[in-house]
């Protein structure tokens, strides 16, 4: 098939339209080294070789030699933000788009955003820049990065709260180290080319000391230099180290969490290796305060900032759960946190999760990173407040529960000592006590509780003295130790089995979940019926009213959206506002809106479905109740990767179809001209020599042969006439049955009309017409059934013999309606019945008898019979000749039916 030249023009636009920025960072370590001065000099080059540059923001801290290099070059205005009172001046991004121009330059790419902007930080702007395939210069200083933001804390005593991801870094196309002695900064500084004078002298004494200055150099330098060493690695090599390396650190609420993340995040830099953030949640994960969620949200925020895959894991021991997962994702190197924890009773005698670690992965290796000591401490602090110890939990509920269990099994026991039954019986029912608070409580704080009360409330009650907590009979005092144990033992199984209980139901329900998703997702037939269907299960699962856009938002396409019955009104999806967001998703491939950096004013979270760099789709939940948990988003990702195959699979397949049907369009093409050469060849070759035997004998030819030459090119005339009226009826139809406009009209009108048109050009023949005796309303394109009618008439005309009588029969048949033309020729001969309808029949494969074909005829009346979802056939009577029938529904009477 011949490529179409608008397709390869599209494609060549198109891929000039998706391209994607150039970033170039002007990167040194501290502020002061000449970085926006080098990104100037930069650009005046480059806008004296012609490139369109545009100033998008710059940081001038009063400095005359940046404002002098600042000539000459267009500056977009600043946008206005007032907070709190106070104008800030912001990169106005939306200004940026709209001029488009080839570069633009945006100081300080670390710096945050006011409150009110579309993006919280300025490294998320300039990423929509390189989206809308605008090149970017920008500054950054080494302390901004965020792998490296606990190191620089321990250098200058500072937390550096502006930061930005490594992955921008590393994927930058071009960074440029400025660099200057230590010595000669310090000496900007104190002659006030850096800062105010007020300013100086504070950061001299804080941030900007000699050691400092040298150490965050030197951290700098390497940081380009490793770039510069990964850019010129083999890579086979690097390959080779990929696959040989995986490492894991595990996340908790510790702080010591984030410290984890950051050098797994060097070390895998370094070797240039996959890494994953494992995060276990547990018994203790519903009883976790509201600080400790936060920072476990923020420790996954950070992983997946810097490019960590995130897995969030269920069980009930850490370590066990770890070490399965560990063993078959092909770890090899796990990262955890260790900080110094107070010495307790509880924990002298409980391994810790490292040495449970190395117990049951001896071949991977482990790195202990050390914690804050201080942030523990507060930590700890705060946790006493609920609770006690490691699944150990108060509650006033949990506590009159135990009391009131206890009370009704002393009671149950005092009756069965009042009939006279053994004491082992009444040790089984506290013991069956113990075992059902353990089962209603949570943690095991109540199990113990429980265990040590049914000891002392046995002896008191039960044992000899009665009433006091003496006991003087021999063995009791074993009796009441085994009975301790084995209260103790029971509870925390109990406790134990009901964790394991609930985290297998909460695995199988998810597993249920995607596994239903996955199996009607790939039984929907269409797109529309696979939104629908996700749509429905996300109100299902999150409780939340749901929107799916199929397409580019902004292209005034419908949505579809659900509105679930547990969350509030959700009509405000529909509103421009979330439109604009959605369409901003679409764009830049990122999720957006509520709980996210991005557009945090929407009131819903937006998220691409992203396949093979194209987005198929965006879906949005409603946040009027709250924005999605962490775990949430996890899940929905997870769901949001089964629709990307289904989507896949859709679009894969009507893209399948469309080269299908052009290759067919193509094919019917080439057969069409070819039919039309065939069945022209013979009517303009008898006109040819008619028109050449009376031009050259002229008046040597008698009346009677002129009239027949005449009557033949006559003939000849006319044939090639209604030849055209079938190509334009060929137009008419456009190659689908989707174009034909469909109206009720009365079918005897309609083969009326057609035996007219045949009678003027064959008036000795004999046709009759039999119709229904009701009025017959046929949903059709009239003009177009007419041809079909007459192209039948025609070809029963011209293989009958001259006296012959054609019949032409109406009837209806449940809900279609059946035409019926019959003649009483010679019939359809095998040689001819395979090819009756094609428009080409190949020349070895022609009857004899065959003068013009019936080829293009009879094939356009298949294609218009085809077009009203009709059918037509032939076959041959019994008593010769041949019957033609086509039939067309009854309903249906709408437009593109």
């Amino acid at each position: 098939m011949r490529p179409n030249p608008d397709d390869i023009l599209e494609d060549l636009f198109g891929n000039e339209k998706n391209r994607k920025g150039r970033l170039e960072i002007f990167f040194g370590y501290a502020a002061g080294v000449g970085k926006t001065y080098a990104m100037l000099d930069d650009a005046q080059e480059q806008i004296k070789c012609g490139v369109d540059v545009l100033v998008g923001y710059i940081e001038q801290h009063t400095r005359p030699e940046t404002i002098e290099l600042m000539a000459g070059l267009p500056i977009l205005p600043p946008k206005i933000v007032e907070y709190r009172k106070i104008q800030l001046n912001e990169f106005d991004l939306d200004a940026a788009l709209k001029r488009k121009p080839e570069l633009v330059l945006v100081d300080e790419l670390a710096h945050t955003n006011a409150p009110g902007m579309r993006n919280k930080k300025r490294y998320q702007d300039i990423e929509e820049l390189l989206n809308a395939g605008i090149d970017v210069f920008t500054t950054l200083n080494v302390q901004h990065l965020e792998s490296l933001n606990d190191i620089v804390q321990n250098i200058t005593r500072i937390n550096v709260q502006e930061t930005i991801p490594d992955k921008l870094f590393n994927e930058a196309d071009k960074v440029r180290l400025i660099d200057i002695e230590p010595d000669e900064l310090l000496r900007r500084f104190e002659n006030g080319k850096i800062y105010r004078p007020e300013r100086t002298e504070k950061a001299l004494e804080h941030f900007f000391t000699k050691e400092n200055l040298r150490l965050l150099r030197e951290i700098a330098t390497r940081k380009a230099a490793n770039r510069i060493s990964h850019d010129n690695q083999n890579e086979p090599r690097l390959s080779q180290k990929m696959a040989n390396i995986k490492l894991l650190v595990c996340i908790s609420a510790s702080p010591s969490s984030a410290k984890c993340i950051r050098w797994t995040e060097r070390t895998a830099e370094a070797f240039r290796a996959p890494w994953t953030a494992v995060y276990v949640e547990t018994m203790e994960s519903d009883s976790l305060t509201d600080l400790e969620k936060r920072s476990i949200r923020e420790n996954l925020a950070l992983a997946e900032r810097l490019g960590a895959e995130i897995v969030t894991l269920n069980g009930y021991d850490v370590a066990t759960v770890i070490a399965e997962y560990a063993k078959l994702s092909g770890i090899t190197n796990i990262v955890i946190g260790k900080s110094r924890n107070r010495k307790t009773i509880g924990n002298l005698f409980k391994p810790s999760l490292e040495d449970k670690l190395i117990t049951l992965l001896s071949s991977i290796e482990i790195h202990i990173i050390p914690g804050n000591v201080v942030a523990n401490k507060n930590t700890l602090s705060k946790r006493k407040r609920i609770r006690i110890g490691q699944n150990l939990f108060w509650s006033w509920q949990d506590g009159l529960k135990t009391l009131g269990l206890l009370i009704g099994s002393t009671l149950l026991s005092l009756l069965l000592q009042s009939l006279n039954i053994s004491d082992q019986n009444i040790i089984m029912v506290y013991i069956l006590s113990v075992l059902i608070i353990s089962r209603v409580t949570t943690g095991y704080l109540y199990g113990i509780i429980a265990s040590g009360l049914t000891v002392l409330i046995f002896n008191y009650f039960f044992t000899v003295p009665y009433y006091t907590l003496h006991a003087i009979q021999e063995g009791y005092p074993i009796t009441f130790i085994i009975m301790l144990l084995v209260a103790l033992i029971t509870s925390a199984l109990t406790v134990r089995i009901k964790t394991q209980a609930r985290l297998a139901v909460e695995r199988e329900h998810r597993t249920e979940v995607l596994y239903e998703i996955n199996k009607k997702l790939l039984a929907s037939a269409d797109l529309q019926s696979t939104i629908t269907l996700i749509n429905d299960y996300m109100a299902q699962i999150f409780g939340r009213s749901a929107i799916f856009y199929a397409q580019d938002p902004m292209e005034n396409i419908t949505p579809t959206f659900l509105q679930s019955p547990l969350d509030s009104d959700a009509s405000f999806l529909l509103s421009e506002d979330e439109r604009a967001v959605a369409h901003w998703v679409f764009m830049n491939k990122k999720s957006a809106g509520a709980g996210t950096d991005t557009l945090m004013g929407a009131g819903a979270f937006y998220m691409p479905i992203v396949s093979q760099g194209k987005v198929l789709g965006v879906i949005g939940l409603s946040c009027s109740n709250g924005n999605l948990s962490q775990n949430n988003r996890l899940f929905l990702r997870i769901i949001t990767s089964q629709l990307e195959m289904a989507l896949e699979r859709h679009y894969l397949s009507n893209e399948q179809r469309r080269a299908s049907i052009e290759s067919e369009k193509e094919k019917l093409r080439s057969n069409l001209l070819r039919g039309i050469s065939h069945d022209l060849r013979t009517p303009l070759t008898g006109i040819l020599g008619a028109s050449s035997a009376i031009l050259e004998n002229g008046t040597a030819l008698d009346k009677e042969t002129q009239d027949t030459l005449v009557a033949n090119i006559k003939e000849d005339a006319q044939w090639l006439i209604r030849m055209v009226e079938n190509l334009l009826s060929v137009t008419r139809i456009n190659e689908g049955p989707m174009n034909v406009r469909k109206t009720p009209e009365a079918a005897e009108e309609i083969v009326a009309e057609a035996i007219s048109r045949i009678r003027k050009r064959f008036s000795s023949r004999k046709i009759t017409v039999k119709v229904p005796n009701e009025l017959l309303l046929v949903p059709m394109d009239g003009t177009l059934i007419e041809q079909v009618i007459i192209n039948l008439l025609e070809n029963a005309v011209k293989h009958s013999p001259e006296r012959s009588t054609i019949e032409v029969d109406v009837r209806k048949t449940k809900n279609q309606a059946v035409f019926e033309v019959s003649d009483q020729g010679s019939g359809i001969s095998d040689q001819d019945y395979p090819y009756l309808f094609e428009s080409y029949v190949p020349d070895g494969k022609r009857s004899t008898d065959s003068s013009r074909g019936m080829g293009i005829g009879l094939s356009i009346c298949k294609s218009i019979v085809n077009a009203h979802n009709g059918k037509i056939e032939a076959e041959n009577k019994k008593n010769g000749g041949a019957i033609f029938r086509f039939t067309l529904p009854l309903e249906g009477s709408e437009d593109n039916g």
